[in-house]
């Protein structure tokens, strides 16, 4: 599930290695403005977009609020400049290492005019660029899209690197942008929005140096499986982009925000969003998730008491469940990720990569789901939308990433072949999911394989790294399919459950994500959490994850109890202790969904099970979760926000 790599590594490597950025690219974009247009207030809709053409500022108000702006440039300073670019796209197990060359820049903003269409207003005028580069022609439009949200466009024509910057206070907070563990408040960063593997360690040292010398896989602090390019501010300001391509918001300048985006030929290098007006921040969410789209309610079932995460097989999961029975543990669900078999690799143990039970692993399947269901316990398993060649498995009956490659429904690189990727010890392609034929194949396939055998639920992996050179049915590329990928995989697994009549009982949930994933998805998890106590990839950064999601619309959105990611080194072990697992439970206690998981290297961690003190606490703990359930459907009436 994480990045799988070995990192055994002499001590003098491990010191001698500096942590890895994951992106890197030019820094904020300075220019000059000229020109002139007719000072005025021009109405759209119920908002007020003013040109003052002494300061040269551009102002959005509310006509409620008439003496608070939404929005507003900085008086004098440009507000729309471009640059052209290439960008160099390099991915490494999920990890992106981005750099851009620009071949030009535009950065003397000349202001030519004012077009009132009634329903919309535009501001525009030409680019001056370097390079003896002819002028480039811009517009900013804002249309009427609803009382409370305003629909701008920028364009630019011959640059496929476009800049809006904007009024920030320097006393402003800004917080958001989806899942982010590092920190709450970004104003005085430089946030890159491109979904991807969070890293391992990602800054928390040594184990961030010897990953990243191994298989620069440490991260940064930046880096996330569903980041959001959206974001309310102190000030009650909010604004979100809708464009898909890799985007910066650049907060270092104390005065002002800029935000680059990538314009691809596929947007027809059209940057869009939106600005929300609310005087809350939870009128500016329901603002945001109003067009993004909302969570559902969770069923009842799952806030009833945990959801055991374990493997082994089916005599040790009996034997386990005897155990918590004899702790009267609340069971609502056992997760069993290892149902298709488990193969050892470099990282730990990791499954096969092939969505079928395997009946040599969890023999009387059918016997376990069923005594399950006499208990009032669903099962829940493991997918993603990646498939890896099986043929070396003892036990394989159907050898689906076969199956999938001779029909040309896995997604394929620039030449046409298919687009394998390394994991660790092995290789997988993602399902293309553009392709409605394929679409409906693999539907078929988990109906079959994972319904139909019982499965209540799953943890639907991965969805992040579809690679940047990737070549989709549809046509386009990663350039504008990747952070589109993670909610392409959301709305397939929401189809699913509604194809077979569970829409409002079966369980799924996701790491990767974007913008509109919460509108077909029905539980988020943060991911691969270190098995470790600090704030760069331990469990402080399971509480910031949750802050930041959920002011994004990821209302429902939990961690690994104990976390995830086990290290065995020479230098340094990162091995669960009892201690942090106690603290974990506590900690879950009190979120959505109260879930264990065993980590990359079981037998390396404390587990709920170790020993009389962890099972009662867990015992204690899942009690406390269930004893809440009143207060989560509470909240969650009517509709989470």
């Amino acid at each position: 599930m994480k990045i799988r790599t070995i990192l055994c590594l002499l001590p003098l490597l491990l010191l001698s290695f500096a942590p890895l950025s994951a992106q890197t690219t030019n820094t904020y974009l300075a220019g000059t403005l000229s020109g002139s247009a007719p000072s005025g207030t021009y109405p759209v809709g119920k908002f007020n977009v003013i040109w003052d053409d002494d300061r040269k500022q551009l102002q959005v108000f509310h006509q409620d609020r008439p003496e608070k702006s939404v929005f507003e440039t900085v008086a004098g300073q440009p507000f729309v400049l471009a640059a052209d670019g290439e960008g160099t796209f390099e991915e490494v197990r999920g990890l992106f290492f981005i750099s851009d060359e620009r071949r030009f820049t535009c950065a003397e903003q000349k202001i030519r005019g004012i077009e009132d269409y009634g329903n919309a207003v535009s501001i525009f005028g030409d680019l001056g660029c370097d390079h003896n580069m002819y002028d480039l022609a811009f517009n900013l439009t804002f249309f009427d899209m609803d009382e409370h949200s305003l629909y701008f466009e920028i364009n630019v024509g011959g640059a496929n690197r476009v800049f809006f910057t904007y009024a920030s206070p320097s006393d402003e907070h800004i917080v958001g942008f989806g899942t982010q563990f590092s920190f709450f408040d970004f104003k005085g960063k430089r946030l890159p929005i491109w979904v991807s593997e969070q890293g391992i360690g990602r800054g928390a040292q040594p184990i961030t140096a010897g990953a990243n010398a191994t298989a620069r896989a440490g991260g940064t602090w930046y880096t996330t499986y569903a980041p959001i390019p959206h974001y309310i501010t102190s000030n009650m300001q909010s604004l979100m982009l809708n464009n898909h391509e890799y985007a910066i918001f650049d907060m270092t300048q104390p005065d002002r925000i800029q935000v680059e985006v990538w314009a691809s030929v596929e947007a027809q290098r059209v940057v869009s969003g939106y600005i929300f007006h609310g005087d809350t921040p939870a009128e500016l969410i329901s603002q945001y998730t109003a067009l993004t789209g909302r969570m559902r309610p969770l069923p009842d079932w799952i806030l009833e008491g945990a959801v055991v995460g374990m493997q082994g097989g089916t005599a040790r999961v009996r034997e386990v469940y005897a155990q918590l029975q004899a702790y009267d543990v609340p069971i609502v669900a056992f997760w069993l990720q290892d149902w298709v078999g488990q193969r050892t690799t470099s990282f730990g143990k990791q499954l096969w990569w092939n969505w079928e039970l395997d009946i040599d692993r969890y023999p009387d399947w059918d016997g376990l789901v069923r005594d399950f269901a006499d208990a009032n316990i669903r099962m829940m398993v493991y997918i993603s939308p990646f498939l890896a060649d099986v043929s070396d498995k003892p036990n394989v009956r159907t050898n689906y990433y076969r199956q999938a490659e001779e029909l040309g429904y896995l997604v394929k690189d620039m030449y046409g072949q298919v687009y394998n990727t390394q994991n660790t010890d092995f290789s997988a392609a993602l399902v293309d999911l553009t392709n409605p034929e394929a679409w409906e194949w693999y539907k078929g396939v988990i109906i079959q394989e994972v319904i139909n055998r019982g499965a209540m639920g799953w943890m639907a992996d991965f969805g992040e790294a579809l690679p940047y050179d990737a070549l989709l049915w549809n046509g386009e590329t990663g350039e504008t399919m990747h952070n589109r990928y993670p909610e392409l995989w959301a709305q397939f697994n929401r189809e699913l459950i509604e194809a077979v009549g569970l829409g409002d009982d079966a369980v799924f949930f996701m790491r990767a994500g974007y913008r509109e994933s919460p509108r077909y998805s029905t539980l988020f998890w943060l991911g691969d959490q270190l098995v470790d106590w600090d704030e760069h990839d331990g469990i402080k950064t399971a509480v910031t994850g949750l802050l930041t999601s959920g002011l994004s619309g990821y209302v429902f959105n939990h961690s690994d109890i104990g976390g995830y990611t086990t290290i065995t080194n020479r230098l340094r072990n990162y091995h669960r202790s009892e201690e942090l697992l106690l603290r974990w439970m506590e900690l879950n206690a009190f979120t959505t969904v109260f879930r264990t998981h065993e980590g990359n290297l079981p037998d390396d961690n404390v587990q709920f099970y170790t020993n009389e003190a962890t099972l009662s606490h867990f015992a204690r703990f899942a009690n406390v979760y269930r004893a809440w359930g009143f207060y989560r459907r509470a909240h969650w009436s009517p509709k989470p926000l």
